[in-house]
């Protein structure tokens, strides 16, 4: 028997609306979360054009003009974009009669090529029992039947399995919510025989060290430890109608392990370092559950890869930044600081869901507004982008004399120091009213 996914029903309207302005073909994704019971899409998005196709460059009579890497260029992209819980789980294509024959060999390459792209920038695995089927979506311009189909991407000969796609209202209108915050201070030594310093790559390392505490943490919920199998709502009051949006939230207390269990034996290596990464900050994260009686795994699983997925893009964003500002990093290594970008929320209409993305300080309100349109095909009012408070940052100055200013070098440390933790305690107090996160991004090297 195949999955059913259950779908919400204004994303027949946006798809319908689709094939009637855009031909032959038009690609996209969908969003939405799977579990071992039933499967939910709760949006669709389509492909962004490329600038050749804008110009009417490019020929799309044939699906030959796809374009696989933009595709999954777009998918990286947009998974940053989702809050715990949500993920890419498919593809879709509307095209004309013409093209359907071979719409669904584009569409499993495309899946696969897509979740090979997402898996590589994962810090986390999953689990055993997760579902590893992805959707293909078909859709006939002209007669506007639907075909779904599902593939496993564990398994690279995985053959066409069908499925059923249901729409309903008001899919995501009383969904669960999950917050906390993790105040994070990461130490990653910079080996002496690190090559060039590449601080991106070990920045990573660090961050899969760091991602394995994650995993190991004890989470309560609403200060109380529950077992993995029991219901996330057991013993709460189930609010009643589903037609308007409301909420029922938990908050979130995360309990890092300082060392492991004396069953483990631990050992302690000596390395020479030329430098080191700190990274310090509150993060702010979340998760959405949908409400068809979900486990409390469910819900933890979906929260402890928020909080390390939005870590590690942080930082990813934050290096792209500086390829493009500023070139590939200088040969000769100064003592850097920079602040990582901050997150914010946005509101999903007719869901108690909220999607996500990062901005620097210096970034206008009209540049998120462009990047909704552009990556999520979403409209988004300023009032609507809830930010944190932005935090003053420090300037490093780089040291010349590191034996003549030592002095200097630990007072100019402890005054950044000070500074971070006066400055992190204004963001932990206004996070009450704000859902956005800051973080300092220091670089030193001797």
């Amino acid at each position: 028997m195949g999955r059913t996914y259950f779908v919400e029903e204004a994303i027949g309207h946006y798809l319908s609306d689709l094939s009637t302005k855009l031909k032959p073909y038009v690609t996209g994704l969908l969003i939405g979360q799977c579990s071992l019971q039933r499967d939910y899409v709760i949006r669709a998005v389509r492909t962004p054009p490329k600038e050749e196709q804008k110009e009417d460059n490019i020929d799309l009579s044939k699906l030959a003009s796809i374009d696989e890497e933009w595709i999954t260029a777009h998918a990286s992209q947009v998974s940053r974009m989702l809050p715990g819980g949500l993920l890419v789980l498919g593809v879709f294509i509307i095209a004309t009669p013409e093209l359907s024959k071979d719409c669904q060999n584009v569409l499993r390459k495309l899946i696969f090529s897509v979740e090979k792209s997402l898996t590589k920038r994962r810090l986390w695995k999953p689990a055993e029992e997760e579902v590893s089927d992805r959707a293909a979506l078909q859709i006939c311009s002209a007669t506007k039947k639907v075909v779904c189909r599902t593939y496993d991407v564990q398994d690279p000969k995985s053959s066409a399995k069908p499925a059923d796609w249901k729409y309903q209202s008001a899919l995501s209108a009383s969904w669960l919510a999950l917050y906390c915050t993790v105040n994070v201070n990461i130490h990653i030594p910079l080996l002496a025989t690190s090559p060039n310093h590449d601080l991106e790559k070990n920045t990573k390392n660090g961050l899969n060290r760091w991602s394995k505490q994650i995993e190991d943490s004890v989470f309560l919920i609403n200060g109380q430890v529950k077992d993995d199998d029991a219901e996330l709502l057991e013993g709460q009051k189930k609010l009643r109608g589903n037609t308007q949006s409301s909420s029922q939230s938990s908050d979130v207390k995360v309990l890092t392990q300082l060392s492991q269990g004396s069953s483990h034996r631990s050992t302690a290596t000596v390395q020479v370092c030329s430098g080191s990464i700190n990274l310090k900050g509150a993060v702010k994260c979340r998760a959405y559950i949908h409400n068809n009686k979900p486990k409390v795994k469910e819900a933890i699983q979906a929260l402890k890869r928020d909080i390390i997925n939005t870590l590690s893009d942080r930082c990813e964003i934050l290096f792209e930044d500086l390829i493009i500002n500023e070139g590939h990093h200088k040969k000769n290594f100064e003592r850097e600081y920079h602040v990582l970008p901050q997150r914010l929320f946005v509101p999903v209409a007719g869901s108690t869901v909220m999607l996500s993305d990062y901005k620097f300080g210096d970034e206008a309100t009209g540049e998120i507004q462009e990047r909704f349109v552009e990556m999520l095909d979403q409209s988004v009012q300023a009032e609507n982008i809830h930010i944190a408070e932005e935090m003053s940052t420090v300037d490093i100055c780089p040291i010349a004399d590191r034996t003549d200013d030592t002095q200097q070098k630990q007072l100019t440390k402890a005054t950044l120091l000070l500074k971070l933790q006066q400055n992190m305690g204004v963001v932990i107090a206004a996070a009450v009213a704000v859902f956005a996160s800051i973080f300092s991004f220091n670089y030193f090297s001797d």
